[in-house]
């Protein structure tokens, strides 16, 4: 794999199902799994195996049907949880099992109830088990944002003398700051003996609001796998939006860092996300959201209708909508109201459209958004209806 490669790591299976009333069943989430694999996602965190009868099916129907991405169970460092996740990915074309242990000192003291060097000793033995199953194995240091940077190495070092090919340092309560996160995993890069062994992954939460920067930051600063779900679903506030992390990183190609999403699948993606579980998508959500490339201020109308660009950094073929949205308000200039008019079939003259126009704000301050009938009601109700149709 190039050095300059971010794998996406996508979730929405397994912590974006955690969104409490979001349970998927079986067909549902093989479904939704062939949309990942058909996206472009690396590696596919199927479910938690051990966690239900269910979650065990999925995983095992998912592994049976994914031809390209690697299919990923999650457990906990306990043996029977390995053993099971196993199981369930027998059939695999390429398989991960992703066990972990949290690391920061409220985990190991209210937790677990345990000390750092019990929780060193779990983390190797957890690791070193899994091996035995697979060759690909992801360990997670549970709240690694508010552990401890020495230890967090110490835990690391661990794990990968005990054969871990992928480590986790998950932001678990979306505490760190992108400059705190992106040093955390500087650190791990330059004080880790054997890190050029394991690809460090990011696997951050959004409890204030900072999800998608930490996770671009922690690429910047050597991270090569960022963990992500659909639309930013997940426990809480959600985690890291895969939508928002692959387009900042196709927007800035001066950061060298590329993807193998086909990002033109995103919306139609994200729709099927959000239908399957039942939840509503913000307007405002960004790439994704009904508003992204909505416009309706008369300046900023007045800008794109000339030129895309003047206001919209993506393209939103990009992405998968089919074009920009022009929307009609009281906030809507003449040149919005021209666009739109024409669209429907009239052609207006200047000064045809600065009668339209009086009309046209009349209907808008009494309605939030004018839709295309409206439009042929205040054009067939103004002054100048008849030059228009004679014309």
């Amino acid at each position: 794999m190039s050095n300059n490669r971010i794998q996406i790591f996508d979730t929405t299976l397994r912590d974006g199902e955690q969104v409490p009333g979001c349970k998927l069943n079986s067909e549902q989430k093989v479904i939704i799994a062939e949309r990942l694999d058909l996206l472009g996602v690396d590696v596919i965190e199927a479910g938690f195996p051990v966690s239900s009868p269910g979650d065990f099916k999925s995983v095992e129907a998912i592994s049976k049907i994914v031809k390209n991405a690697t299919v990923c169970g999650l457990t906990r460092a306990v043996e029977n949880d390995i053993k099971v996740a196993a199981e369930s990915l027998r059939k695999a074309k390429t398989a991960r099992i992703h066990t972990g242990i949290g690391t920061s000192d409220l985990h190991i003291k209210h937790k677990f109830k345990s000390n750092k060097e019990a929780i060193i000793e779990r983390a190797f033995k957890a690791v070193q088990y899994a091996k035995s199953f697979v060759e690909d194995v992801e360990f997670y240091a549970e709240d690694a944002g508010r552990t401890d940077n020495e230890y967090l190495a110490r835990v690391c070092e661990a794990a990968i003398k005990a054969g871990a090919t992928v480590l986790n340092i998950p932001d678990t309560t979306g505490y760190c700051l992108p400059s705190e996160y992106g040093a955390k995993i500087k650190y791990l890069k330059e004080n880790v003996k054997g890190i050029e062994k394991a690809i460090l992954s990011c696997h951050c939460h959004n409890d204030l609001g900072l999800a998608t920067a930490n996770s671009i930051e922690g690429v910047i600063s050597g991270a090569r796998q960022i963990e992500c779900t659909i639309n930013g679903i997940g426990e809480r506030a959600g985690n890291t939006a895969l939508e928002e992390v692959v387009m900042v990183l196709k927007q800035h190609p001066y950061l060298n860092l590329e993807t193998n999403i086909n990002t033109s699948m995103l919306y139609g993606t994200s729709q099927l996300v959000s239908e399957s579980m039942g939840i509503y998508t913000q307007p405002n959500k960004a790439i994704v959201g009904a508003n992204a490339f909505a416009h309706s201020s008369g300046i900023h109308q007045d800008g794109v209708i000339k030129n895309r660009e003047t206001y919209e950094i993506i393209n939103p073929a990009d992405v998968g909508v089919t074009e920009s949205a022009i929307v009609l308000t009281a906030r809507s200039g003449r040149a919005a109201l021209a666009y739109r008019a024409k669209n429907v079939g009239y052609e207006l003259t200047k000064l045809q459209l600065d009668d339209v126009y009086s009309n046209f704000l009349s209907f808008a301050d009494r309605k939030k958004e004018i839709n295309d009938n409206d439009i042929h009601q205040i054009i067939e109700t103004s002054n100048v209806y008849q030059q228009i149709i004679s014309a």
